[in-house]
């Protein structure tokens, strides 16, 4: 895409660990980028120091005017959100305020800010248990938790908004996203994450005594759950792709799954982790969380035949070495600090 087409894009939770590889992905490719970032679970270090950060929240009305107007923002990368299915479940309220009704101030500041593209982070948590896999967008739409409904509802609005008022949007329904920047410059660098990989490196680097394996009686080969893992720049790749697509056509709108299309038990994660380091990682066996599927990976044809997506780090090993860099990287950050 030429650079006379490439419009100021706004990443909502540009701190944070996704939408940082996006800022990435997008700077590194020519877009005018900017970031809103309450951090809240972000840290200002992932952003860019060329690339504007303002602190703050995405209901923030007076503060989104301004950044429009600032920027010129024609296009919103929208990460900001709370993502542990487990926390949902306890705080269900919670997660509807900050993915639901937050999500719903932004669409709407967007709309009267004359935005033209909203692409949004969504997840795989929508379509619940599905009967059938790998599971394709027109698997149905069956959330078993609160998190997977509060991105739903959030999909449902923007369709709604984007056929109201004529702007162009896309749903991209993750997988699990792991790994981190090949060139060490961003990571997942959140306090206490929940994510496999993370938990497993943590454990590989002293961070933590052992891993936790959450349900070993799943209708799974070795009883243990299995996703699809993508890694983070290839995902924040898909979204530069995306909103090229969006632009290019912006009478059409896609939802569509980011993953590889081939899952990974929590076992065979764990061993690949104890490979690459060559470290032994205690294993503990813990009974089911509460809202967890035993089975989830993506058909990513759509993606493939929608977008020129060519991922460049579907190889489990690989995930695992950059998301190892990151985390011994993250030791000195917090060192200096």
């Amino acid at each position: 895409m030429d650079r006379d087409a490439k419009v100021p894009v706004l990443v909502t939770g540009g701190a944070g660990y996704i939408g940082s590889h996006a800022v990435l992905a997008l700077r590194d490719a020519g877009w005018p980028v900017a970031v809103v970032d309450n951090l809240s679970t972000g840290f200002a270090f992932a952003v860019p120091e060329d690339v504007p950060l303002y602190e703050g929240d995405i209901a923030d009305a007076v503060l989104l005017e301004q950044i429009f107007l600032e920027q010129g923002t024609k296009a919103i990368m929208h990460f900001a959100g709370s993502i542990v299915v487990p926390e949902s479940v306890e705080n269900p309220l919670g997660y509807y305020e900050n993915n639901t009704v937050k999500s719903r101030a932004l669409i709407e500041a967007a709309v009267r800010g004359g935005v033209d593209h909203f692409i949004f982070s969504s997840t795989a948590a929508t379509y619940g248990t599905p009967e059938t896999s790998p599971v394709s967008e027109d698997t149905p739409k069956q959330p078993i938790n609160p998190y997977g409904w509060s991105k739903l509802m959030t999909e449902q609005m923007l369709s709604d908004a984007s056929a109201a008022h004529g702007f162009n949007h896309c749903a991209l329904r993750y997988f699990n996203v792991a790994g981190a920047d090949p060139q060490g410059r961003t990571g997942q660098s959140t306090a206490g994450a929940t994510h496999l990989i993370k938990v497993a490196c943590e454990a590989a680097t002293g961070k933590r005594d052992g891993v936790s394996v959450f349900g070993t009686d799943y209708d799974t080969p070795d009883g243990t759950g299995v996703r699809d893992y993508i890694h983070v720049s290839d995902l924040a790749a898909a979204h530069v792709l995306a909103l090229e697509a969006l632009i290019e056509q912006p009478d059409r709108s896609l939802t569509m799954n980011c993953g590889y299309g081939r899952g990974f038990s929590v076992l065979e994660v764990l061993d690949a982790v104890d490979r690459v380091t060559n470290v032994t990682i205690e294993r503990r066996m813990e009974p089911r969380r509460a809202g967890d599927p035993g089975e989830l990976v993506s058909d990513p044809s759509r993606i493939r035949a929608t977008l020129p997506w060519k991922p460049q780090y579907a190889d489990l090993d690989q995930i695992i070495t950059h998301a190892l860099q990151w985390e011994r990287k993250l030791a000195e950050i917090r060192r200096e600090a």
